[in-house]
C-alpha cells in the first residue's frame, strides 16, 4: 500500500452516524490484515538459535557493517585510520545499533501487550500482535547473542535516555506508539538491507539482517495501518501532541545509534570522533536516506508539525 492510500485512508474515510457499523468496518479490516499477516509469518519466519552458524569463525578481515554507514566514514579521521581500527568501529558500531534495537524492541513488546490487554484474542488482529511479540523476542536474543559471538559487550543509550523511556513505554499507545516503532524499525532495516547484501561483513551479521528484515518486513507493515486507523477520529489537537512527542522520541533513537563509548574501543580519541560525526555530511546522508520511508509516512498522515520538523532536523533525519 502506497503512502498516498494511507493518506487517502486517512483523509477520504467516509463517516456515518452509525457509530457501530464504523467500529464493525474497523474490525473488520484489522481482522483481514491480522489474516493476511498471520499467513505470512507462516511462510517466512526463521529461528536464530537454527538458522544461524553461531559456531561459524569471525573473520579478522571483515567490516562488522557496511564501512558507508560508519559514523565516521568520509571523514578525515576515517582516512587516518588503519584498516584494523576501521574493522574494530564497524564491529562496535553495529553492536551499538544492535543495542539501541534491543533497547526499543523491549519497549515495543510492552506497548503491544498493553493495547491487546483488553482485546478478544480469538481475532487475528490480537493473535498477529502476539506473534510479533514472539518475533521480537527472537530478535532481541539474536541480537543478543550476536554481541556475545562478538566478545563486545551490549551498549545501551544513554541514562537518561533509558530512563525517559520509561516514561513513554507506561504512557504510549495508538497512533504515538506505533508512529515510534516505525522510527526504530525502518531506519534498521535500511541499514541491515545493506548489511546481508555485502561480501565485505561478517557473517554473523549478514545472517542477523536478513532474518530480520525478512521478518520485520510485516512489523512495518501492522505499525503503518494501525497508525492510520488509530487517527481516524484524532482531533488536530491530539495530533500536534502526538507530534510534539513523536519528534522527541524519534530524536532519541537516531542518537543513540551509535554510543560514544565505541570509539575509544577502536582506540581513537573520542572528543576528535565525535566532532568528526557532528559534521559528518555523508554520515547524515545516510541517516535521512534510513529514515525517509518513514518521514514521507508520517508527514503525510499529519504527524509532523513544526516543532517535530525542528528535531528531526536536528537529528539529521531531515
Amino acid at each position: 500500500m502506497t503512502t498516498a492510500t494511507y493518506s487517502g485512508a486517512l483523509h477520504s474515510a467516509v463517516r456515518t452516524d452509525d457509530e457501530w457499523a464504523a467500529r464493525l468496518a474497523t474490525a473488520r479490516d484489522r481482522s483481514d490484515t491480522g489474516e493476511r499477516l498471520l499467513a505470512s509469518a507462516v511462510k517466512k519466519s526463521m529461528d536464530p538459535t537454527v538458522d544461524i552458524d553461531w559456531a561459524a569463525p569471525i573473520p579478522e578481515d571483515l567490516y562488522g557493517m557496511t564501512p558507508e554507514w560508519c559514523s565516521l566514514y568520509g571523514t578525515d579521521l576515517w582516512e587516518r585510520m588503519t584498516e584494523e581500527q576501521r574493522i574494530i568501529l564497524t564491529k562496535h558500531e553495529a553492536a551499538s545499533i544492535a543495542g539501541t534495537g534491543l533497547w526499543f524492541e523491549a519497549i515495543l513488546m510492552q506497548m503491544i501487550l498493553r493495547d491487546i490487554y483488553d482485546q478478544d484474542a480469538a481475532d487475528p488482529h490480537v493473535q498477529f500482535a502476539l506473534t510479533e511479540i514472539a518475533d521480537e523476542c527472537r530478535h532481541s536474543v539474536m541480537f543478543a547473542q550476536a554481541q556475545r559471538r562478538f566478545g563486545i559487550p551490549v551498549y545501551r543509550p544513554r541514562w537518561y535516555v533509558h530512563n525517559l523511556a520509561r516514561v513513554f513505554k507506561a504512557i504510549a499507545s495508538g497512533s504515538l506508539a506505533y508512529a515510534g516503532t516505525l522510527f526504530a524499525e525502518e531506519v534498521l532495516d535500511m541499514m541491515q538491507r545493506d548489511f546481508m547484501k555485502d561480501e565485505r561483513v561478517q557473517p554473523i551479521t549478514r545472517s542477523v539482517s536478513r532474518i530480520h528484515v525478512l521478518e520485520e518486513a510485516r512489523h512495518i507493515r501492522f505499525a503503518r495501518e494501525e497508525c492510520v486507523r488509530c487517527l481516524e477520529d484524532s482531533s488536530w489537537a491530539r495530533r500536534q501532541v502526538v507530534s510534539l512527542v513523536l519528534g522527541v522520541t524519534a530524536y532519541f533513537i537516531i542518537t543513540s545509534l551509535v554510543n560514544d563509548d565505541v570509539y575509544a574501543a577502536a582506540g581513537l580519541d573520542v572528543a576528535e570522533a565525535k566532532r568528526a560525526r557532528r559534521s559528518n555530511e555523508h554520515y547524515h546522508r545516510m541517516l535521512r536516506t534510513g529514515c525517509g520511508r518513514t518521514v514521507e509516512f508520517l508527514d503525510s498522515v499529519g504527524l509532523l508539525a513544526a516543532p517535530a520538523r525542528f528535531l528531526l532536523r536536528r537529528a539529521h533525519a531531515i
